[in-house]
């Protein structure tokens, strides 16, 4: 199973992420975690992915596009994959259909979680009291800027994949009980 989760900042995409590993036995490739990894190790990539990140930003194409092609071949994806914070854009959308067509593999679905703007705010800042501040992305203003580039380069996906008859859309707002199962329901 190769799958695409959509929706903005804080809709509970990383949670769904990880409920869906544990039923399919297939893992997470989160370019947010990935970065955030090479962040904390101070690689000259993750010095470079903080700046822009900080600032909420996107990194660029290239250096996530290498990071997602290169996870896609290591022996734990062979049974397939969750995508989480890639693709972000309609170019990236394309590259990874070309990644995958000259892998010989397709996607069986895109999820898109819904929710929201405000309520996504009031987590964000939640997740930050809980977590001490341990993400720096983890503030109003920069959740505020990556919800307005969610609404202009990330959004416009949900129609791509519709197009292709891959969307299926789930209501992010509801408990995390709720949302997993429309999750499964929709991957039936």
């Amino acid at each position: 199973m190769r799958l695409v989760l959509l929706g903005p900042p804080g809709a509970g995409k990383g949670t769904q992420a990880q409920i869906l590993v544990e039923a399919y036995g297939i893992p997470q490739l989160s370019t947010g975690d990935m970065l955030r990894a090479a962040i904390a190790a101070k690689t000259p990539l993750g010095l470079e992915a903080k700046a822009i990140v900080d600032r909420g930003d996107l990194v660029s194409d290239v250096i996530v596009s290498g990071i997602i092609s290169d996870r896609m071949d290591e022996p734990d994806c062979a049974q397939g994959f969750i995508l989480d914070g890639f693709p972000r854009t309609i170019a990236q959308a394309d590259t990874l259909t070309h990644m995958l067509d000259r892998k010989g593999l397709h996607l069986n679905g895109v999820i898109e979680i819904t929710a929201d703007a405000d309520v996504l705010v009031e987590r964000i800042i939640n997740r930050a009291r809980e977590s001490g501040g341990a993400r720096a992305d983890d503030n109003e203003e920069v959740l505020r800027k990556r919800l307005a580039v969610y609404a202009e380069q990330t959004a416009p996906l949900v129609n791509y994949y519709a197009e292709r008859g891959l969307l299926r859309t789930v209501d992010g707002m509801k408990p995390v009980e709720e949302v997993t199962a429309a999750i499964q329901q929709a991957l039936q």
